[in-house]
């Protein structure tokens, strides 16, 4: 076998969890001898969207890949950047119009090559209990047609014989930006066995399911958040509960930095040779 590691770190919440990414990531990546991450980024401009300084300082930190949700669309100078920069992503299953019109900045698909493996991650958002975009569902199918060839319900690294077919094709991740856990393991379920890694992310609270699914890809049902964990979601506590308590839309503000923030995710070991998840850990 040859054994891989990938990181997927929750959603960057403002200023603390940038802070955090740029102090706890690097040394992460050192420690755990992590080859390839991806980091979602779409609250770190004070809770809500994000900016290209940003942007730069996760990539800087050690990111190969940046994703996002249904937020990104938070700071409309911020979308020239999506249009630019490769490595940032927004939900693939946004209204992609036509060959000749594109109706919606960026796109939500990265493939890198890093030492002899090419490394896929796919970004989707969730509908249930959120905005009624495409169906994630078809446009990850549509997205491995495009990019390997044709749709399989075995991993891209297995040929139909069940050998494996080493450096041909990529190790997948995926990055679903949804509300339901029930969305969430539908979709890792009609993904196992062609993904290494589906992580959630969206809901901020680090789930306790990480596993191996029954065709061989790692899954859980979310990352969790970066930044400060004294909060509600990142969040200021006060401001949350006058929303929920009294139903007035207060202004959210990001929690005020009273302890150490901490970083949030998980690590997946992947074996190359046949895009299988060998195992999966929450950080």
């Amino acid at each position: 076998m040859n054994i891989v590691k990938a990181a997927m770190i929750g959603d960057v919440v403002g200023e603390q969890g940038l802070e955090t990414i740029e102090a706890k990531l690097p040394v992460l990546i050192k420690e755990q001898n992590i080859e390839f991450v991806t980091v979602n980024g779409e609250n770190a401009a004070e809770g809500f969207g994000m900016t290209e300084k940003d942007f730069q300082r996760i990539i800087a930190a050690g990111a190969n890949v940046v994703t996002s949700g249904n937020h990104i669309w938070e700071k409309r100078e911020f979308w020239t950047v999506l249009e630019t920069e490769g490595h940032m992503l927004r939900p693939a299953n946004y209204p992609s119009g036509s060959s000749t019109e594109q109706i919606v900045s960026g796109t939500g698909f990265a493939s890198i090559r890093i030492k002899n493996i090419n490394w896929i991650t796919i970004n989707l958002q969730g509908r249930e209990f959120m905005n009624a975009i495409d169906c994630p569902f078809q446009c990850f199918d549509h997205l491995i047609n495009i990019h390997v060839g044709k749709a399989m319900d075995y991993h891209p690294l297995i040929s139909a014989d069940g050998k494996p077919m080493p450096n041909v094709f990529p190790l997948i991740l995926v990055d679903f930006h949804a509300e339901s856990s029930r969305e969430k393991e539908a979709l890792a379920y009609y993904v196992d066995g062609r993904v290494s890694l589906i992580a959630g992310t969206h809901t901020h609270v680090q789930t306790a399911d990480e596993r191996i699914l029954p065709k061989g890809s790692a899954y859980i049902t979310d990352l969790g958040m970066t930044g400060n964990l004294d909060s509600v979601i990142g969040m200021e506590p006060k401001i949350c509960l006058e929303r929920s308590r009294k139903q007035v839309l207060y202004h959210m503000e990001t929690a005020a930095e009273k302890k150490p923030g901490h970083l949030q995710g998980v690590i997946a070991e992947i074996d190359a040779e046949t895009g299988r998840a060998v195992s999966i850990r929450r950080i």
